[in-house]
C-alpha cells in the first residue's frame, strides 16, 4: 500500500498517520468512510444526465482532500529526509489523473489506498494482540503479607525481592516468587503457553500474570516488577520488531532508488513519445499516469512483513517468542539440532527411576519404599523430594515420622510405626550393623554404572532394599524428536555436561544420531562450529548457563525459557516459554512456512508488477484496471502473509 517501513521491524508505516491508543485503524477506518462516501456521490453525480455542474465536483474533492492529506503528508515527511517514498507515487498519479480531466479514476485510486490501508492496519494490529493482551496481564496492586500479620495494599511497582504476597482464587498473581504457603492450581497459558493449570505448592515458583485458581497462596516475591518474567516477554516482543529479515533489509534499500526510477521512467513516457514519435500529449500523460500506479511496488513492501510479523504473533499466543524477523527467517533454515540434556531433554530434577527389595517380592518392595518415604517426608534434599514423590505417584500412603534425624554425609533416620527406619549409603548401613546382601549389592552397582544415584534402606540391624534415583525423559521428548525428523531435520545430537554414563542411560533407545558427554562450555561451542563447518545449519536447544555460548554461536540458539537461566533467555534467539519440546518442533515449522509465504509474496508482487509494466507500455491499460490490478495484487499478498496467525502447534 504504497509505503516503506520505518525502523521497526519491516512493519510498514509509511502513510500511516498518529499511532492512537487504540491502534491504528480508527484514523482509517474515518478516512475510508469519508473517501468511500466522496466516491460514491461523485460517480452518481457524474451520470446524471444534467450539463456539468462545478458542483459535481465537490464530492471527489471531499475524496481528494480525505484521502490525499495523509498521503502528501507521509510523502513530505520522508521527502525532508532526502527520501522519495512510494505515497509520492501514489499521490502523484491521483493528481495527474485529475490534470489529464480523469478525477473519478484518481478517486477511485485513492478510495483504494485508502481501503489498503485500512484493511492492512487493522491486519498490523491483529498481530500487536498477543503484546497488548500481555500488558493486560500485569495486576497494577498485590496484598502484601506484613511482619505483624497483617495486610496492606501495595502497589505492584512498589514490590520488593522478599515481600510476601497473599494470591486468593481467582485472582492474578502480581509477581514472580516461590510459594512459601499454601497450593493450588495456577494457569500459566498466558505466559507459558501450558494449555492445562498446573500444580503449585511449597517450594514451586510462579510467575506474574497467570491465575491462581483454587486455592490460596503464600508467595515470597524474588524479582522487581520490572524483571519479571511477564516483563521480559514483552520487552521480547517489543524488541522482535525493530529486527528485519534479509529480504525485508533488502527491500528498505531497495525502496528509495527504485521510486526514483519510476519518476524518471514516468517523465520519459510523458515527454520523449511527444517529440519523438508523435504522440497526443494526453495520451502520453495517461499513460505515464498509468505507469505511476503499475509500478509501484506497495504488494513487494508488505510482502516480507505481513508474514513474519503474522508469524510471530502466532508464535507468542503458543509460547514462542522470536527475537526478530532475522531469527524467524533463521529458523526456516535449521537442517541439524544440538540439544542439552538436563532440563531440555530431560525432567532436570531427581526422580525414583527403580526400587529393589533385599527379598523378591512387589509387595514388599511397595512397603520398603513407604516407609522410607516416612523417614524422608521432613528432609529438604533433591533425593529425599525424590523418594517421597515415588510413593505418592504410586498411590502409597505415607505416615508419620518421630525422632527425624539428619545425618550429614550419610543420610536419615527416624521412627516409623514405632520402629526405626533409615535411608542412606553403605557407611550409614555399617553404623546399623547392617550387610547389604549379595545379589542387592550386585543390583547397586548395576544401576551406579548406568549413571544412577543408589541408596539404602531398612531398620536396625537389617538392609530392606535400595532406591535408584536419576533424572528422566520429558514426557513426549521421543515423540518430539520423531516430529523433527518427520519435518526434515536430518541430524540430532546431544551435547551435555553430564557423565558419559548418566547420559547414555537417559537417552538410551530415542532416536539421536551422537551423543557427546562430559562436555565443558567452551567444548559445546566447538562442537556446534564442528557442525556447521559441515555446511549444517545448527539450532542450539538448552537452558542453563553453560548452554549460553553455545546458544550465542548457533545459527539459531534456542532457550527453554520458563526454567531457563536469565542468560539463556537473554542469549537465545527463540524461548520458548513452556519447557515443552514439542514448541521446537513448532518454531521450526513456522520459521519454514513463513520463508515459504514471503517467498510466494515476493514472486507474486514482483511477476504480477511486472506484467502490468510490460501491458502499460506495449498495449496501454485503462487507468482504472491499472488501479484494481496494483492494490488488488497488494491485498492479495496481505492476506496470503495474514494466514500464518491461524498456525498453531501440532
Amino acid at each position: 500500500m504504497g509505503k516503506e517501513p520505518d525502523s521497526q521491524a519491516g512493519e510498514p508505516t509509511g502513510n500511516k498517520g498518529t499511532t492512537s491508543p487504540e491502534g491504528q485503524y480508527p484514523p482509517y477506518r474515518t478516512i475510508l468512510i469519508l473517501v468511500s462516501l466522496g466516491l460514491v456521490a461523485g460517480v452518481l453525480l457524474e451520470w446524471l444526465p444534467d450539463e456539468p455542474s462545478p458542483w459535481r465536483w465537490l464530492p471527489l474533492a471531499l475524496v481528494y482532500l480525505a484521502g490525499g492529506t495523509s498521503v502528501a503528508r507521509d510523502a513530505w515527511a520522508t521527502l525532508r529526509e532526502g527520501q522519495l517514498s512510494i505515497d509520492a507515487l501514489m499521490g502523484a498519479a491521483a493528481l495527474g489523473a485529475a490534470a489529464i480531466g480523469q478525477p473519478v479514476e484518481g478517486a477511485i485510486l485513492l478510495f483504494l489506498f485508502s481501503l489498503s490501508n485500512f484493511l492492512e492496519s487493522v491486519a498490523m494490529d491483529r498481530t500487536r494482540d498477543a503484546l497488548a493482551n500481555l500488558r493486560t496481564l500485569h495486576p497494577t496492586h498485590a496484598r502484601q503479607l506484613l511482619a505483624d500479620g497483617s495486610e496492606a495494599t501495595i502497589a505492584v511497582t512498589d514490590l520488593q525481592p522478599g515481600h510476601r504476597i497473599q494470591i486468593r482464587p481467582g485472582e492474578r498473581i502480581a509477581a514472580d516468587g516461590v510459594v512459601v504457603s499454601g497450593g493450588s492450581r495456577v494457569d500459566q497459558a498466558a505466559v507459558t503457553g501450558e494449555s492445562v493449570p498446573v500444580a503449585r505448592g511449597i517450594g514451586d515458583p510462579v510467575f506474574a500474570g497467570t491465575m491462581n485458581q483454587d486455592g490460596v497462596l503464600e508467595v515470597e516475591v524474588d524479582r522487581d516488577s520490572g524483571e519479571t518474567l511477564l516483563s521480559r516477554v514483552i520487552r521480547l516482543v517489543e524488541e522482535a520488531r525493530e529486527q528485519r529479515a534479509p529480504t525485508q533489509r533488502f527491500i528498505d534499500r531497495f525502496a528509495h532508488p527504485y521510486t526514483v526510477g519510476v519518476f524518471l521512467a514516468t517523465a520519459l513516457v510523458a515527454f520523449v513519445p511527444p517529440f519523438l514519435l508523435g504522440w497526443e500529449w494526453y495520451d502520453a500523460l495517461y499513460r505515464a499516469i498509468t505507469l505511476l500506479v503499475v509500478a509501484s511496488p506497495c504488494a513487494l513492501v508488505i510482502s516480507t512483513p505481513s508474514a513474519l510479523l503474522s508469524a510471530m504473533a502466532s508464535g507468542a499466543r503458543h509460547g514462542v517468542l522470536f527475537k526478530g524477523g532475522d531469527h524467524l527467517d533463521r529458523a526456516g533454515q535449521v537442517t541439524a539440532i544440538a540439544f542439552d540434556k538436563t532440563g531440555t531433554l530431560t525432567v532436570g530434577t531427581p526422580r525414583l527411576l527403580a526400587v529393589k527389595g533385599a527379598r523378591p517380592d512387589s509387595q514388599a518392595e511397595a512397603e520398603v519404599l513407604r516407609r522410607a518415604a516416612a523417614v524422608e517426608s521432613p528432609s529438604e534434599h533433591h533425593l529425599a523430594r525424590a523418594l517421597v514423590a515415588g510413593a505418592r505417584e504410586g498411590g502409597l500412603e505415607i505416615p508419620p515420622v518421630s525422632d527425624f534425624l539428619a545425618l550429614p554425609g550419610r543420610g536419615v533416620k527416624g521412627t516409623v510405626e514405632g520402629s526405626l527406619a533409615w535411608v542412606g549409603n553403605e557407611g550409614l548401613a555399617a553404623e546399623m550393623d547392617a550387610a547389604v546382601p549379595e545379589e542387592l549389592l550386585a543390583w547397586v552397582s548395576m544401576r551406579r554404572k548406568l549413571g544412577e544415584s543408589v541408596v539404602l534402606t531398612g531398620t536396625a540391624g537389617q538392609v530392606d532394599g535400595a532406591f535408584a534415583t536419576g533424572d528422566a525423559l520429558k514426557p513426549g521428548a521421543e515423540a518430539a524428536l520423531k516430529r523433527l525428523r518427520a519435518r526434515g531435520i536430518r541430524k540430532i545430537v546431544v551435547l551435555s555436561g553430564d557423565h558419559p554414563e548418566a547420559v547414555e542411560s537417559v537417552l538410551r533407545g530415542i532416536p539421536i544420531d551422537e551423543v557427546l558427554a562430559g562436555l565443558l562450555p567452551p567444548e559445546k561451542v566447538a562442537r556446534v562450529e564442528a557442525l556447521e563447518a559441515q555446511g549444517w545449519r545448527v539450532a542450539m536447544v538448552g537452558d542453563g548457563v553453560n548452554d549460553a555460548p553455545a546458544l550465542a554461536r548457533s545459527t539459531l540458539g534456542v532457550a527453554m525459557g520458563a526454567a531457563g537461566t536469565d542468560v539463556a533467555v537473554d542469549t537465545a534467539d527463540v524461548v520458548l516459554m513452556a519447557d515443552d519440546l514439542a514448541r521446537v518442533d513448532f518454531a521450526l515449522d513456522l520459521g519454514r512456512r513463513a520463508r515459504r509465504v514471503v517467498r510466494q509474496n515476493v514472486w507474486a508482487s514482483v511477476g504480477w508488477m511486472a506484467i502490468l509494466v510490460v501491458i502499460t507500455f506495449w498495449v496501454g491499460l485503462p487507468l482504472p484496471l491499472a488501479v484494481v490490478g496494483h492494490e488488488g495484487s497488494t491485498l492479495l499478498v496481505a492476506v496470503n502473509g495474514l494466514r500464518l496467525l491461524r498456525v498453531r502447534p501440532a
